[in-house]
């Protein structure tokens, strides 16, 4: 009877004292917290570590400290050995949970070395991009790691663990044939990470579409079209299908303005104006500005305009005004130069008499022939 009346005594005094260890266990994580925000005001990097590792510390020292204080406390029941295996996959969890904010802080670390503001940033972007990979790829990791630590803690688990390795082969077989195109894309996306053939905003060109690259992940790629519209292809689009890296090895790149003229165009005074054009514009990177006539059939001279700009948009921008300001100095300094349709013609040869000798058939052209028209129609 006294045992009896035991029990119940002891199970309130655990559960006051595990109540105890997750307040102290909490305040612990606060003021852990408190002291890294003070040393992190003169580091952005361990303010950002402070700011993300918060939850899952305090969420992980609190799970320790009532796990520590049960397996310690003298207390039996059928309600122990369920909570303490809820608490244990939590305590997995939240440990794979810390373990992932690590690599985040670790990443954001790495990825502030790299300053993508610079003209010349096709290093730091391929350092991004591949950061940026490996992130998601060690996130998957942690996270199926995390998930079969907590299938382990199972004994029916533990047992069948044997006859999934022994059916692996099997196993393997099946989920590779499931999910081939997935698999593909994934391995697609490692390639496209460390072969350096696209990075986070490079200038492509993309089913006919000119953008940027928004985002690389394991299995897909988004493209900001220049017309803030996005799209979203697999990442074995751009290692199977042929499209157009403006960015490749260097931002800069050249363009042309095709313009269609008259044959009159005095073309130096034209070459002279795309110089003054492009002279002093913010747009040009001063490296090529040529005027040549490519082509002069039927009635108009096709002039093309060369010019050069630092990046893919700044020569867009640099394109339509070259174009623009051209047709304005063709109106205004030479509007006969505008293309014009010719209609001029030779004039008609005058008309001769036909005699007997000239243009001769067998039915026509001579009275002979003719008589012989009447007498075949007639014998008819």
């Amino acid at each position: 009877m006294e045992v009896h009346d035991l029990m119940p005594t002891q199970t309130w005094q655990v559960l006051v004292l595990l109540a105890a260890a997750a307040v102290g266990a909490w305040l612990f994580g606060v003021a852990i917290g408190v002291l890294v925000r003070r040393l992190s005001r003169r580091s952005p990097v361990v303010a950002d570590i402070s700011r993300r590792g918060r939850a899952p510390l305090r969420a992980l020292l609190v799970l320790a400290a009532v796990i520590a204080v049960l397996d310690a406390a003298p207390v039996s029941g059928s309600w122990r050995e369920p909570v303490v295996r809820l608490l244990g996959l939590a305590l997995i969890g939240t440990v794979g949970w810390f373990v992932a904010v690590a690599v985040f802080a670790a990443a954001d670390l790495a990825l502030a070395r790299y300053d993508v503001d610079v003209d010349d940033n096709r290093h730091a972007r391929r350092v991004r991009t591949q950061i940026s990979l490996l992130r998601r790829l060690a996130v998957v990791v942690i996270g199926v790691l995390a998930a079969a630590a907590m299938l382990l803690t199972f004994p029916s688990a533990r047992a069948a663990g044997a006859s999934i390795l022994a059916s692996a082969g099997v196993i393997s077989l099946v989920a590779g044939l499931a999910a081939q195109t997935s698999l593909a894309n994934v391995f697609a996306g490692l390639q496209l990470a460390f072969t350096d053939a696209i990075r986070v905003d490079d200038v492509v060109v993309v089913e006919d579409e000119w953008g940027r690259i928004e985002e690389i992940t394991l299995t897909y790629v988004v493209v900001h079209i220049w017309d803030d519209r996005r799209m979203v292809l697999p990442s074995t689009y751009f290692t199977t299908t042929p499209f157009e890296n403006w960015t490749r090895t260097q931002s800069a790149v050249l363009g042309s303005v095709e313009i269609d003229v008259d044959w009159t165009v005095p073309f130096d005074e034209m070459r002279a104006e795309l110089a003054r054009l492009v002279e002093g514009n913010e747009l040009w990177d001063g490296r090529v500005d040529v005027l040549q006539v490519t082509d002069a059939v039927g009635s108009v001279v096709r002039v093309r305009a060369l010019v050069s700009a630092k990046d893919g948009p700044t020569l867009f921008d640099l394109r339509c005004h070259v174009r623009e300001c051209l047709v304005v100095w063709l109106q205004r300094e030479h509007g006969y130069g505008l293309p014009r349709l010719r209609l001029d013609g030779a004039p008609a040869a005058p008309e001769q008499p036909v005699t007997g000798s000239e243009n001769a058939g067998v039915y026509t052209g001579s009275s002979e022939a003719r008589e012989r028209s009447r007498a075949f129609a007639g014998s008819h």
